[in-house]
């Protein structure tokens, strides 16, 4: 078991480092630009190119059942849940097989709207509470994998 982070614009590094250290997990921090990570022989930074979906397109091809995927990005999200991984959004939001399919149509009604040329403002700041949940969200990924496994 392995944990992934989409690492560009994630808010929760520093939080899923705490998680996958105290139980003894693999994470990569994947970026398409330098990035300063902590000195841990489990932690890993990944530099891919630059491009749209590169570090998307890494993850998703090296992610396996049962690991952890940390991102924003709902398509990335997606090809997590098809490989049999977990994929969890920095602000703690679980995307399942169930709740996939919702936030695919969300974003490309969005995507549509956006097009247009309206102003559709954004996702809401990253509060504490986001954080909490976060953190929670992840432990509890990790543990159910890890229940699963024995």
């Amino acid at each position: 078991m392995e944990i992934w982070i989409d690492a560009d614009a994630c808010p929760v590094k520093p939080e899923a480092y705490r998680v996958a250290q105290r139980h003894g997990l693999k994470v990569h921090v994947v970026a398409n630009a330098f990035m300063i990570v902590p000195a841990h022989p489990l932690i890993e930074r990944v530099i891919v190119e630059a491009g749209p979906d590169a570090a998307d397109d890494w993850i998703a091809g090296h992610v396996q059942a049962g690991d952890v995927v940390i991102t924003g990005d709902i398509p990335l999200a997606d090809r997590a849940l098809k490989a049999g991984a977990a994929a969890l959004a920095p602000n703690g939001r679980p995307f399942t097989e169930d709740s996939i399919g919702a936030a695919i149509a969300q974003r490309a009604i969005m995507e549509q709207i956006r097009s247009t040329g309206a102003i559709t403002g954004g996702p809401k700041p990253f509060a504490p509470a986001d954080r909490s949940r976060f953190l929670q969200a992840l432990d509890e990924a990790v543990g159910r994998e890890l229940r699963r496994r024995r």
